[in-house]
C-alpha cells in the first residue's frame, strides 16, 4: 500500500529579516561507559538561555568514538536494545586492523559513523521541536567511563 499525501502546512513567516541572533555552548558529558546518556535538559537550557525564538539548533560531538542520537526516552528498553544491535553491527571480536587503543576502540569508530556526530533541530517558539517521546543523546560506544565533549550553537531571530 502506497503512503498517502497529505501535504505540507502553509509555511509561517518567522522573520522577516536575516537571521539576528547566534549562542554558542559547550558542555562536557560524564559517561559510564557503553550506553546513552541523555542530555535533552542540557540542550533545552541552552536553547532557552540563547533567546532565539525561531531558528536551528546545531550539537556536535567532539569525538570519533562517541555520538549523537535522537531516540524515545520513554522506555529504557529502547536505548539498551539499541546498544545490543550496535554490538551484532559492530562486534568487538572481528578481524580489524586497528587495534592498538583496545578491542573496543574500532568497533565504537564504526558505531559513532552509524549514528553520527551532529545532531541539527528545529527551535521554535523559543523551544526545541522534539515530538512528545524523543529525547537527544550522547552514544558512548567505549568501554570505560569517559568525559565526552559536546558543542551547541543556536542561530536564529
Amino acid at each position: 500500500m502506497a503512503a498517502r499525501r497529505t501535504g505540507i502546512d502553509a509555511p509561517r513567516l518567522l522573520h522577516a529579516g536575516a537571521m539576528t541572533r547566534q549562542a554558542a555552548f559547550s558542555m562536557t558529558v560524564e559517561t559510564g561507559g557503553q550506553g546513552f546518556v541523555e542530555i535533552t535538559d542540557e540542550v533545552r537550557a541552552g536553547v532557552r538561555e540563547s533567546g532565539i525564538a525561531q531558528g536551528l539548533a546545531t550539537i556536535f560531538c567532539r569525538h570519533t568514538s562517541a555520538s549523537l542520537a535522537i531516540q524515545e526516552n520513554a522506555d529504557p528498553d529502547v536505548t539498551r536494545d539499541l546498544v545490543d544491535a550496535l554490538d551484532r553491527l559492530a562486534p568487538r571480536d572481528a578481524p580489524y586492523r586497528h587495534r592498538s587503543e583496545g578491542p573496543d576502540d574500532m568497533p565504537a569508530h564504526l558505531r559513532a559513523m552509524l549514528t553520527g556526530a551532529s545532531l541539527g533541530l528545529p527551535v521554535l517558539d523559543g523551544a526545541l521541536a522534539l515530538g512528545t517521546w524523543q529525547g537527544i543523546y550522547l552514544v558512548e560506544h567505549r568501554d570505560r567511563p569517559h568525559r565526552r565533549d559536546v558543542v551547541l550553537v543556536v542561530q536564529g531571530a
